[in-house]
């Protein structure tokens, strides 16, 4: 190989050309189906770190790209590890194809670049590192609906695109270690996700409160305040999670009870009378009273032996939530209205009006009962979506941050509904117009196989060995390379691999405006520790919020 003194340029028909970019820097030596290995002069790696564009300064590092002629196609493969060769003091390099473009013939750059190797090379063929403007080519968005979140890494001007309708149309997951600015990222993409279709219908469940101040200009923001979630749209699983306290063979003692008073209770409504098949999970408005009377008169039916705890237990139980004011924005005496469609034309903007989010904050809801409205929101999505088939489709994007929370690897314990809602969606939703958004922290705490149905999946730093091996098992083969930088990825930092871009990323992404930041921010304690001063009133105000539980 023949080394040159210094990045001089030459000039030719299009725009000035590095010099160090059209020279040879290796050549490929083994060849294996995804993955194989080149053998990179170290001399000519060390010129190649003097050049002014980024891109050929990084070439041949882990990470970066470098491209190979096969014919009249360029092929691109990912540097994925490097090892010196202590014979030939060269450097061993494993690298994965990404895939390859046409060649173009003036200026010899890349155009056209697709997914996937028609040819491979053969063993001896050079390799060259990749320039900016190939870098640009290669990321380069195609006429598919998209949009831009950041800047493709080590490149100062390439836009990072996700490709909209591929990312929902399988499903997308946000992972990443708390304070990586995983809140501000999800807002990101769902800021710019809203700009692109303002008639769109997005719900999120916001478990911190995090998210109604970003979206307060595009979005509509519901709490324990304006929900006013009835009830009775709870299906008979969501009724025992809330109303049975028992467990283990009485469990299933109060839950059939429950069930025929349940059923009784719903058959008193007007509408059920147009039914002509009415189940215990039909959406029909019924009254608590009702469901109370019955229960005490199916008691007083009983024969002086039968015991009548089951029935004192369930009676007790919905008396108490009826009279628990936390519980009023689902369980109120107001909400016993035929106000269905209202509800869903609230929760699903349907019409958005330019306000395609729903932000449903459940922070200020009391703890054992939010898997249970979690549970009825997501069923609701997809419910609709089933009944909806025949009419003009509106799709629905379904967003749940911590995720681990709803879907957790157990198959014991409480909030099973919502579980067993989100796995399905998670299999079946594509099929009827639902996608789902997963965010957490903690991928290796999610159900097994929901990972894996994610189409799209878009990685910050994770800090934890395990989390990054589940990423590695659910992300195409061709992304291993990219994925070993995981824990090496600083703040704002994603690698993105699946249907929602063309081929992995790395991604800086975009800073997001101040008002349309989540309220996420980490305290400043040496900051705010220096400030002291009406400790009292603040006293007073917060145990006021305190004792009326934020009313």
């Amino acid at each position: 190989m023949t080394h040159m003194p210094g990045a001089q340029h030459f000039s030719s028909a299009s725009a000035p050309v590095h010099l160090t970019s059209v020279q040879s820097m290796g050549m490929v030596f083994q060849i294996a189906g995804s993955s194989s290995k080149v053998l990179i002069d170290a001399q000519r790696l060390a010129l190649l770190e003097q050049d002014e564009d980024p891109c050929t300064a990084m070439a041949g590092q882990v990470g970066s790209q470098v491209k190979m002629r096969v014919g009249n196609s360029w092929l691109v493969a990912s540097v994925r590890a490097m090892t010196l060769d202590q014979a030939s003091k060269g450097i061993v390099a494993d690298i994965d194809f990404l895939g390859e473009g046409d060649e173009e013939k003036l200026t010899g750059r890349i155009y056209r670049f697709r997914r996937g190797v028609t040819r491979y090379p053969t063993p001896g063929t050079d390799i060259f590192p990749v320039s900016g403007h190939d870098m640009g080519q290669i990321y380069a968005a195609d006429d598919r609906a998209n949009v831009e979140i950041g800047t493709v890494y080590p490149t100062t001007d390439t836009r990072a695109a996700l490709y909209v309708d591929s990312m929902l149309g399988k499903h997308f997951a946000l992972l990443g270690s708390t304070g990586t600015g995983k809140s501000t990222s999800a807002a990101l993409i769902l800021h710019r996700i809203c700009d692109l279709s303002p008639q769109g219908h997005i719900v999120m469940i916001d478990p911190h409160g995090e998210y109604g101040a970003a979206f307060a200009t595009n979005g509509a923001v519901f709490d324990v305040n304006n929900l006013a979630l009835p009830y009775w749209l709870m299906n008979f699983e969501e009724h025992c999670e809330v109303f049975v306290t028992s467990s283990g063979s009485e469990r299933t003692v109060d839950c059939d009870i429950l069930a025929k008073c349940l059923l009784a209770a719903r058959t008193k409504n007007r509408l059920a009378e147009s039914i002509g098949r009415l189940t215990v999970d039909s959406p029909i408005p019924y009254l608590l009273s009702d469901l109370t009377t019955i229960l005490q008169n199916e008691m007083g039916k009983l024969d002086k032996g039968t015991n009548s705890l089951p029935y004192m237990r369930l009676k007790t139980k919905i008396d108490e939530i009826k009279a628990d004011p936390r519980y009023s924005f689902m369980f109120s005496g107001m909400l016993v209205a035929d106000t269905m469609q209202a509800f869903l034309a609230k929760i699903f903007r349907l019409p958005s009006d330019g306000k395609p989010i729903s932000i449903i904050d459940v922070s200020a809801m009391p703890s054992d009962i939010t898997s249970t409205v979690v549970s009825v929101l997501s069923r609701l999505v997809f419910d609709y979506a089933i009944w909806a088939r025949d009419e003009p489709q509106r799709p629905i994007l379904l967003v749940c941050e911590e995720a681990h929370r709803y879907i957790p690897n157990t198959t014991t314990g409480n909030g099973q509904a919502v579980r067993k809602i989100l796995e399905r969606i998670a299999k079946e939703g594509r099929k009827y117009g639902v996608s789902l958004g997963l965010i957490t922290q903690r991928p290796s705490d999610l159900a097994e196989g929901v990972l894996s149905q994610c189409g799209t999946i878009i990685s910050m730093r994770l800090n934890n060995d395990r989390d990054q091996a589940f990423v590695k098992a659910a992300m195409p083969e061709g992304a291993r390379g990219f994925l070993d930088s995981i824990p090496a990825l600083r703040n704002r930092e994603a690698i993105i691999c699946g249907e929602g871009v063309a081929v992995p990323i790395r991604v800086a992404l975009d800073n997001l405006e101040e008002h349309r930041r989540p309220a996420s921010g980490d305290p400043s304690f040496t900051e705010l520790w220096r400030q002291s001063g009406s400790e009292a009133d603040i006293l007073e105000r917060t145990i006021t919020r305190w004792r009326n539980q934020g009313r």
